[in-house]
């Protein structure tokens, strides 16, 4: 978020695969040219762990029509409708890792020139297998069937099919102002309390919840794009902002009543993150997205969405200099010291200070950080952004007064993803920024104060052990004197349904320990996995909430907790709760609080 997770993306990983009970006629032909394949990794050793399972999953290309490239001589043949199929497949589970157009992401390119010379027997027996490296075991896992493994081999000896581009003439076709802004109220006409609000992503039903942080009672139950991946407030905390991973966009104006859709706009096919200009001056007057697909972000005015520029992602990446066809852009924040929008280029690895002063003659500032950018979150000063590259295990920080490189740190633990963050005075080391993981148990703590802490700033000064890897999201808040880490993509169902609570002021101790809370047991709700996710404090800092997250056939709900007591507060339980995921209180959002 960031993208993060997603939002919230499946549990899925890196390649596609294929199938050796119906090998066709003309794939059979061409392995047997082959030379042999290469003894697939040992299954007993192959654990795909929680990080090895998570990768942003990119379904909504993967039901899109994309154009079948031309067969080339010798290649196996495959039909519409195999073609669409692997297209589905692959897309959804394993660009992620490879890259649309399979030249490589945090996973190896599967280009022709480079299958081929693997051969079919090589490519089934690896997507079947796995290896220890992190590729899932496909087929003896279960989760491919031997003719998809079949389908997928043949297809990734074939070009690589190429989605659309999106440019400015598919946006404006898309773009619809449906309440013009001489027709809206020029004051709140509704009772809410706006800055407790939550607005909350219900996943797969298309749509977010305004929840009422006082009387937890959904307000507002408002249609979106498909997954929402994030939401984010103007400054004046009029405006609300939702994405969804299908590159929709829903401008929400807050004072009508009821709050309703303004304006609607599609940036792309894929995408992750929206922000909205928050410099003094510029207040509301600008909002900019970015895309997975096509790779690029788009600046619009902050009241309509009408797109103002386009600009692409693809470029060199940061350290060995080679350009990248489909840079994506993971997160976005907006600069409290200069009107500047941060955007983190996965692929390239570089930071792009985007100053949106004057649109017509651009400037944007690349800052080489490392590869694999994904999310992030100020430092509790809202000058330094930290940004976990998580395929690298690393965090950069960025300086977004100076528009400079502050440094690159190891994190000591893999696949680094915190959302955005959390801010806290540690008793012995003075402000730090947290991060947990998605491939291990670890919990990092980087010093953020120059000025009275320099011998720890930059510096990853204590690791802890939490409940296990998986991890998407930690939180506290200033108020707070606890720290919160969930695990929802745990393997161990008891651990992905529960969080774990340290108190900060134990931190100092030789080795920290933490609080158990059942969130999944508190809700009441006995059916599904029950993963936690996502905590996000109220306006006060008094309660924190987490979503009891199943899948759209089950219950699901919300579970408030008492900051200071560590108790059950109140249990949000509701038929429109469909998979609801992000929670995004709109102060907290609005003033980049976590």
């Amino acid at each position: 978020m960031r993208g993060r997770p997603s939002l919230f993306p499946k549990l899925a990983s890196c390649v596609a695969a294929t199938s050796l009970m119906l090998l066709s006629a003309t794939a059979a032909g061409y392995a047997q040219q082959q030379a042999p394949a290469p003894k697939p990794a040992d299954v007993e050793q192959h654990k795909t762990t929680p990080g090895g399972q998570y990768q942003p999953s990119l379904d909504v290309l993967g039901k899109g029509a994309t154009e079948q490239p031309g067969t080339k001589p010798g290649d196996p043949n495959l039909t519409k409708a195999e073609f669409d199929k692997a297209n589905q497949i692959y897309f959804e589970r394993c660009a992620g890792c490879h890259g649309v157009l399979r030249k490589g992401a945090t996973g190896k390119p599967l280009t022709p020139d480079l299958t081929k010379k693997l051969g079919f027997d090589y490519l089934r027996d690896f997507i079947t297998y796995g290896s220890p490296g992190g590729m899932p075991n496909w087929g003896t896992s279960g989760q491919l069937e031997a003719a998809d493994i079949d389908l997928m081999a043949r297809y990734l000896l074939n070009t690589p099919a190429q989605p659309p581009e999106f440019g400015m003439k598919e946006m404006k076709d898309s773009w619809k102002v449906l309440v013009p802004v001489a027709q809206r109220p020029t004051k709140k006409m509704n009772k809410l309390d706006i800055d407790n609000l939550f607005s909350v992503t219900l996943r797969d039903a298309g749509e977010i919840a305004l929840i009422d942080g006082t009387t937890k009672k959904i307000e507002h139950i408002i249609k979106s794009g498909y997954a929402v991946h994030i939401s984010r407030m103007s400054a004046s905390g009029r405006y609300l902002y939702i994405i969804g991973r299908d590159s929709k966009l829903n401008l929400i104006d807050l004072w009508m009543d009821p709050p309703q859709t303004v304006a609607e706009l599609k940036i792309g096919t894929e995408a992750r993150s929206v922000e909205t200009s928050k410099f003094k001056g510029y207040e509301d007057k600008y909002a900019i997205a970015g895309a997975y697909w096509p790779p690029q972000y788009v600046l619009m005015d902050g009241a309509t969405l009408e797109p103002i520029k386009v600009v692409s992602t693809r470029g060199m990446t940061e350290d060995t200099q080679e350009y990248h066809p489909e840079p994506r852009v993971a997160s976005i924040v907006a600069s409290h010291f200069k009107p500047e929008f941060v955007v983190n280029v996965k692929e390239t690895g570089q930071v792009l200070l985007v100053n949106y002063q004057d649109l017509k003659n651009l400037k944007v500032t690349a800052i080489e950080a490392e590869r694999f950018l994904h999310d992030g979150g100020f430092d509790k000063t809202g000058r330094y952004f930290l940004v976990a590259a998580n395929a690298r295990h690393k965090v950069a920080i960025v300086d977004t007064k100076e528009d400079k490189l502050v440094g690159v740190v190891e994190t000591g633990g893999q696949t680094p993803h915190p959302g955005r963050g959390a801010n806290l005075e540690h008793p012995k080391f003075g402000p730090v920024w947290a991060t947990s993981h998605l491939g291990s148990e670890t919990i990092s703590f980087i010093g953020t104060d120059p000025e009275k802490h320099k011998q720890f700033a930059w510096k990853v000064v204590q690791t802890v052990e939490g409940q296990g890897g998986g991890s998407l999201f930690i939180k506290t808040h200033p108020k707070s004197e606890n720290l919160y880490v969930d695990t929802p993509l745990n393997t161990d169902a008891e651990i992905s349904s529960s969080v774990a609570v340290f108190k900060i002021k134990d931190l100092a101790g030789e080795k920290p320990t933490y609080k158990v809370l059942p969130i999944g047991q508190w809700s009441g709700i006995s059916e599904g996995a029950r993963r936690v996710v996502q905590g996000e404090f109220n306006k006060d800092g008094t309660e924190i909430w987490f979503s009891v997250w199943n899948n759209k056939a089950q219950d699901s709900a919300i579970v408030v907790v008492d900051d200071k007591t560590l108790t059950l507060k109140a249990v949000i339980r509701d038929r429109r709760l469909v998979t609801p995921t992000g929670k995004f209180n709109v102060f907290n959002t609005r003033n980049d609080v976590y």
